[in-house]
């Protein structure tokens, strides 16, 4: 069954259940492992390297930059561009939180933690692709890159781990300020 892309419309009217995302301590709702281009694993526990991102994911392999190690995306912005939770995945993202990713809460060159590892936000924006508009429609792409959706990132922030470990499903997420 393919799900019904959302309207414009109806993807603004969800915005205010994303902009009320825990911003002192949130949760790791999923972890997804990308092995090969095309495949997902749906993880409850996943490893975090300084050098290889999430352990196993595809991003390891070959030459990436590091700014790119690892996206996060906001969970509920994914269930409600998904619309069931066994098409999240798709989006492409290793981590999905219940957190604030919004630009003004996590800027680029924050840490943040997810349970003992620790990641830092990169300055370049994730804006996703054709495959996240051939996946949600393009009224999600467009939503996600309007001025609004940049501002609360709502693609998603790309990250890398400056703190490997071992994190599963329900750890807390939180800022790490000085």
């Amino acid at each position: 069954m393919v799900a019904r892309r959302l309207s414009y419309a109806e993807l603004e009217a969800g915005l205010a259940d994303i902009q009320c995302s825990p911003r002192e301590r949130g949760s790791l709702v999923m972890i997804v492992r990308r092995p090969k281009s095309g495949e997902r694993e749906v993880l409850e526990v996943g490893e975090l390297h300084v050098e290889q991102g999430l352990v196993g994911d595809r991003w390891s392999r070959g030459k990436r930059r590091q700014a790119n190690q690892l996206t996060l995306i906001n969970s509920r912005l994914a269930a409600l561009i998904a619309q069931t939770r066994d098409r999240w995945p798709l989006a492409g993202d290793q981590l999905y939180v219940d957190f604030d990713l919004s630009l003004k809460h996590l800027p680029p060159g924050s840490r943040v933690a997810i349970g003992v590892a620790e990641i830092e936000v990169s300055a370049e924006p994730h804006t996703g692709c054709r495959l996240f508009r051939e996946r949600y429609g393009d009224a999600a792409l467009e939503f996600v890159n309007s001025l609004e959706g940049r501002a609360w990132q709502l693609r998603g922030i790309n990250a890398w781990v400056v703190k490997g470990g071992t994190v599963q499903i329900g750890d807390e997420v939180r800022a790490l300020f000085d």
